[in-house]
């Protein structure tokens, strides 16, 4: 175990700490990318294919996030027996070649299937990266690492809208899936060239029946894990939310046309700004005084926002829905880093079927709320407000579950 501090942390060799965390945020981003790339181009998208209902478009997010979340099942115990690097490889080929094969699709339906392969790609980049920090770092200094990690990777939506409307102008929507291979060729040589093995040989696993359902029994049955991670699955629903109805919430009902970047990059600042921000708070108070007062304010954030916005037939000014919208997902970075790391912190010794498990819950789960929650829009705001004040209020009850009802209390000083 190392202090993050160190510049290069034992069991990486000849990288130093920058470039890991660099190349951990590199492959977090890859699936933002993913998602958030495309979005100024779903109605290019819809129109190119025949879609007709609007809503439908946000298939194209749902069908690779169920792909991503799925996949996640297996990464993990492979990545536990083969070791980190040969399985993350193999993902990100697929990334690629997903990437590549879109660029000649010939339909809605084949789109989507290809999407869903591209988030089977994807799952390594997530699972992997979350099991090469935990093998690296425990504690408060893995929630350290991993909220730097998040910082970049939230920086992603800052930019990729801009960056798919940008790539637009050159060409059309396929241009964007030529765009994410490449830069996914870039992260997948410098993996190659400059990533060691991380899985120390004590913590290999069989690959065997009985070892994958010992390694998911460990995982489902601590309460603490289990807990912060269907807490996070919750919340990770208001986030796919919002991103599949974000074109039509900021087109469709505040007719920012090619604003739209710009309003999404807004939001997503907030948001790796409190990443920043924890990673620097939470050597101090800890993970677990961070993410509860920042989940009991994203409660109350968004049952403020519920409130205005049911007791007016109109829209809220744009201006007053941006801020709640901002002041929201600053607290949801808090949330994001240090539920993850709670999750993953008693779980050391099996940490790529761990986070697997966690992962595909919160990916799965996250995308079939964040889907129900896109689908109920019905031209306002308010289903998604309500969705988002709705499964902030579960999340809290699974962490009191957790937590038998202490909140704000260290399990030990490190935590």
């Amino acid at each position: 175990m190392t202090n993050p501090s160190q510049s290069a942390p034992a069991g990486l060799g000849a990288v130093g700490r920058i470039e890991f965390i660099a190349m951990m945020a590199a492959l977090m981003a890859l699936n933002a990318l993913a998602i958030d790339i495309m979005l100024p181009g779903l109605q290019q998208i819809g129109a190119s294919l025949g879609v007709e209902d609007p809503n439908h478009r946000q298939y194209v997010v749902s069908a690779y996030l169920f792909g991503f979340g799925i996949a996640q099942l297996f990464y993990g115990p492979l990545s536990d027996r083969f070791g980190r690097r040969k399985p993350l490889l193999i993902g990100l080929v697929i990334y690629v070649l997903s990437a590549v094969a879109v660029i000649f699709v010939p339909s809605f339906a084949a789109l989507l299937v290809l999407r869903f392969v591209q988030g089977i790609g994807s799952a390594a980049t997530r699972v992997i990266s979350v099991s090469i920090v935990r093998d690296i770092y425990g504690g408060r200094a893995m929630a350290e690492v991993m909220s730097l990690i998040m910082m970049v990777f939230m920086i992603v939506p800052v930019v990729a809208p801009g960056l798919g409307q940008t790539v637009m102008i050159f060409g059309d929507w396929q241009l964007i899936f030529a765009f994410m291979a490449v830069v996914a060729i870039i992260v997948l040589v410098w993996i190659a060239r400059r990533l060691p093995e991380t899985l120390a040989p004590t913590d290999i696993r069989p690959l065997t029946a009985s070892s994958v359902i010992g390694g998911f029994r460990i995982v489902l049955t601590n309460r603490v894990a289990l807990c912060y991670a269907l807490a996070s699955t919750f919340i990770f629903g208001a986030l796919f939310g919002f991103i599949n109805s974000a074109q039509q919430v900021y087109v469709g009902i505040y007719h920012l046309g090619e604003l739209f970047p710009v309003a999404f990059a807004a939001v997503a600042l907030f948001m790796s700004f409190s990443a920043f921000l924890n990673s620097k708070l939470v050597g101090k108070f800890g993970m677990r005084r961070l993410s509860h007062a920042a989940l009991i304010g994203f409660m109350t954030v968004t049952f403020i926002w519920f409130m205005i916005q049911w007791m007016s037939s109109e829209p809220m000014p744009f201006l007053l829905f941006l801020a709640l919208f901002a002041l929201t997902m600053f607290q949801f970075g808090w949330i994001a880093s240090n539920f993850n790391s709670l999750a993953m912190e008693p779980l050391g010794h099996v940490a790529g079927t761990a986070s697997s498990v966690l992962g595909f819950m919160g990916t799965v789960g996250g995308a079939a709320l964040g889907a129900a929650i896109g689908q109920s829009f019905n031209g306002t705001a308010l289903p998604m407000v309500a969705g988002f004040f709705s499964v902030s209020l579960i999340g809290f009850i699974f962490v009191l579950i957790g937590e038998k009802g202490k909140l704000f209390q260290p399990h030990n000083p490190k935590i």
